[in-house]
């Protein structure tokens, strides 16, 4: 069995966290289903709906992206121990589409996330985000 903080294994899960991002952004099935476990789950109370599997992904990807355009997602940084990765990145872009019940202010928004990683057999298989929500919410004028 191969040590959880060996630097091969660190730097796959540090990959896979940020290839995570990419994937989510492009909705990249393909990619989803090959490094998020089918056991997936975000572990987010925000959400109306759960979010489990490469398929929760792909409809989390859906409602954002739907909501929002132009979406950077700027990786600051990822550290990784064990089977955890943390990232710590900036979500960018305009509020272009409804956003729960609020319509699009086609306003421009910046706000931190932190997202916490749980990797499991090569895979993905829980996530736990930390997002600047009351920021945004602000940014795009809803408070």
């Amino acid at each position: 069995m191969k040590d959880m903080n060996d630097t091969d294994t660190l730097a796959a899960n540090k990959q896979r966290a940020r290839g995570y991002f990419k994937a989510f952004a492009t909705q990249d099935k393909e990619w989803l289903e090959a490094n998020v476990a089918p056991t997936y789950i975000r572990q987010d109370t925000t959400l109306p709906f759960e979010v489990k599997g490469p398929d929760g992904v792909l409809a989390l990807g859906d409602v954002l992206l739907g909501a929002f355009s132009d979406v950077e997602l700027d990786i600051q940084e990822v550290i990784a121990e064990n089977d955890k990765v943390l990232v710590h990145l900036r979500f960018r872009g305009v509020h272009s589409g409804p956003f729960g019940d609020y319509p699009a202010s086609n306003k421009r928004f910046d706000v931190m996330v932190l997202d916490f990683f749980r990797m499991e057999d090569g895979m993905i298989a829980e996530q736990w985000p930390a997002i600047d929500n009351l920021g945004l919410q602000q940014q795009i004028g809803m408070i």
